[in-house]
């Protein structure tokens, strides 16, 4: 399977560079499996489309202000990025970055009144730094939000909010889950109000989830790490959703990965589940747990347009991603969504 065969034409006007002014008032296009034809509808007529007992389940992982500008004792500039937290991660004060420019082992790297040594490098402008106080604490007071390279400009103070999403809870991601960013809370109440249950996950997100694959085959991609969690409560509701025939609708990709990486788990008696989550899912992948997907529009080639492919089938998805273009939709990060039935 070629990487190449899961490719199309994104016009840069297409890619959204700030979010709606409105939260929830973005687009959203419909693929419904069962039926031909696309439908053209509002974000907020979601609460149209999930049923009384269906359980929709959201990612509450908090993004971090993880851009940081340091500099060196001799006053050059540099820029590091705190990466996401997984399982082994016991604190904030050893921590992995990504980095830009030459760093050294024993470097102090000045921000504010604190000092972060550099420990080692890794390789693929990756280190490990350590400082006397809590790293995540200096991202927020610091740090920028790191929003995606596609996006083309500084982050803002808009950012701050509009980047997270309202349910945002467990601090540890550098990428947001962004088919989460369009949702509110009148939408989620109104879906309770209807019956749907509504429950969480935590996965954190990484850099990697939005990078294009790099390999001619797609089978020689290796996927990325991501520490999740799954609490009791949410097991037994998955559970039971499941038992009476209702659906498991997965808001984002993020939450698809995390319940179709953890299905074997998810048969068994409810139980706190947690892990490193590296699953790559792509056409020919059967979904044991998600019966319907929330997602945005994704850049070609990439492992999350490869996992929406596998559920909707790629001869459904690319007339969809032709039409959300002709259609002028909103693409990526702070883009408009799709709902797959």
């Amino acid at each position: 399977m070629k990487i190449s065969d899961y490719n199309y034409n994104l016009p840069e006007s297409l890619i959204a560079k700030t979010p709606p002014k409105i939260r929830g008032t973005s687009r959203l296009l419909v693929i419904n499996r069962s039926l031909t034809g696309l439908e053209d509808r509002k974000y907020s007529d979601i609460v149209n489309y999930l049923n009384p007992g269906d359980v929709l389940i959201l990612n509450n992982t908090k993004v971090v202000k993880a851009r940081l500008a340091v500099s060196t004792r001799t006053g050059k500039k540099r820029e590091i990025l705190i990466l996401e937290k997984h399982s082994f991660d016991n604190d904030w004060y050893v921590h992995s970055v990504l980095y830009r420019r030459k760093l050294s082992p024993g470097d102090e790297l000045f921000v504010g009144e604190e000092v972060i040594i550099v420990d080692r490098i890794l390789g693929d402008g990756i280190a490990t730094v350590r400082c006397d106080n809590d790293l995540l604490k200096i991202a927020e007071k610091y740090g920028r939000v790191p929003l995606p390279p596609y996006i083309r400009r500084d982050s803002n103070e808009d950012d701050i909010v509009r980047y997270q999403t309202v349910w945002a809870k467990e601090k540890g991601s550098v990428a947001a889950p962004t088919a989460s960013l369009n949702m509110t809370d009148e939408i989620l109440t109104t879906l309770r109000q209807k019956g749907v249950v509504v429950k969480y996950v935590t996965l954190h997100v990484g850099l990697g989830t939005f990078l294009p694959i790099r390999t001619n085959n797609v089978e020689d991609h290796k996927m990325h790490q991501e520490y999740f969690e799954i609490p009791k409560r949410t097991v037994s509701s998955i559970q039971k959703t499941m038992r009476s025939g209702k659906r498991v609708v997965a808001l984002g990709t993020t939450v698809a990965r995390t319940l179709e990486y953890a299905y074997e788990s998810l048969e068994k008696l409810p139980a706190d589940i947690s892990g490193e989550a590296d699953i790559f899912i792509y056409p020919g992948y059967k979904f044991r747990i998600v019966d319907v997907l929330i997602t945005n529009f994704h850049a070609p080639k990439s492992t999350v347009l490869m996992l929406t492919a596998a559920f909707a089938g790629w001869d459904r998805l690319l007339p969809a991603y032709e039409h959300a273009i002709e259609s002028e939709y909103g693409f990526l990060s702070y883009g408009d969504s799709m709902l797959i039935l």
